[in-house]
């Protein structure tokens, strides 16, 4: 709790930093512009924010003058206020704050969104980030974890109640809910920290009300993600993972899962690779100077796109 309290008070105290210190950061977020990989940089700004063509300012845009915590989830007005501080107070944006993936009929900020061909309007932020953007440092190979699965979390979402109602039991497996309140049923088991679950080769990557929360951490590690094809992503990018290259990738009725398992505890090799490219694709993430000039491309290209013209403070 104290770790809590602690965070909260640095991110409003940063908010409270005086203009100088803003314009000073803006600058060396520019100068960084001119020297970073311009191709991975494009790429990954068109990626977050696909639409090409200008659209008017939407109705349920908020201008930054206006823009304030009141009925605002913490984390994700702190994520986003961070970025508004380079913008001129009648800047306009139009922001959806939650774990929802609907696609509005006009262009909107989300956290996350549906993985198909028609999620234009979902302009994707980095939102919540303190909760799904965590790291971890794995000193255990591979080969010398448990040869088992393991899973912790919440079960209220079809695929994961049905996942710990299977699978609870397994041998080969720690799988459990951690609903609140508790149930009272077989498969809410105890809490298990992250130290305790890179103990196991395996760890289950489920979707919850969006994305898996666990499968940056797990991707960081030398345990093996598994799951079913994302149909959800968010500035992770998940819809750019690919199947028995970053993860292992099983049926939506686990009908494979053991096989999987089995396959990987028996060529460690294979399951090295998958750990190692896994590696590489978080490794893009963890240049804080890099995503927050991400973040600021992505405003400034949502504002430019609806015609916002002179927007930015310094």
């Amino acid at each position: 709790m104290a770790i809590k309290v602690g965070y909260y008070i640095k991110r409003f105290g940063y908010n409270l930093l005086p203009r100088f210190y803003f314009k000073k950061r803006y600058h060396q977020l520019k100068r960084m512009e001119k020297s970073v990989p311009q191709t991975e940089l494009n790429e990954r700004l068109n990626y977050y924010c696909k639409i090409t063509t200008s659209f008017p300012i939407p109705q349920s845009a908020v201008a930054v003058k206006d823009f304030n915590r009141s009925g605002k989830k913490t984390n994700y007005y702190l994520d986003f206020k961070e970025f508004l501080h380079y913008f001129k107070p009648h800047t306009q944006f139009s922001y959806h704050f939650g774990d929802e993936t609907f696609v509005k009929p006009f262009p909107v900020l989300f956290k996350a969104r549906p993985i198909n061909d028609t999620n234009s309007n979902s302009v994707l932020f980095k939102l919540n980030k303190e909760r799904h953007f965590k790291w971890v440092n794995d000193d255990l190979p591979f080969i010398d974890k448990k040869n088992m699965l393991v899973w912790r979390g919440g079960a209220y979402q079809p695929i994961r109640k049905a996942f710990v109602k299977q699978f609870y039991t397994h041998s080969q497996m720690d799988v459990g809910q951690v609903n609140h309140p508790i149930e009272d049923v077989p498969w809410q088991k105890k809490f298990l920290s992250i130290e305790e679950q890179l103990r196991y080769k395996f760890i289950f990557c489920p979707e919850g009300n969006d994305v898996a929360t666990n499968l940056k951490w797990v991707m960081s590690s030398n345990s093996l993600a598994i799951m079913p094809k994302p149909t959800k992503e968010t500035w992770f990018m998940e819809g750019t993972l690919k199947a028995g290259i970053h993860y292992v990738e099983v049926k939506n009725d686990f009908s494979d899962l053991e096989e999987k398992m089995n396959y990987y505890s028996a060529h460690p090799e294979k399951a090295n690779d998958i750990i190692a490219h896994a590696h590489a694709y978080v490794k893009q993430f963890m240049n804080k100077d890099f995503e927050d000039l991400l973040c600021l491309k992505v405003l400034e290209k949502y504002a430019e796109l609806t015609g916002q013209s002179g927007v930015l403070r310094f």
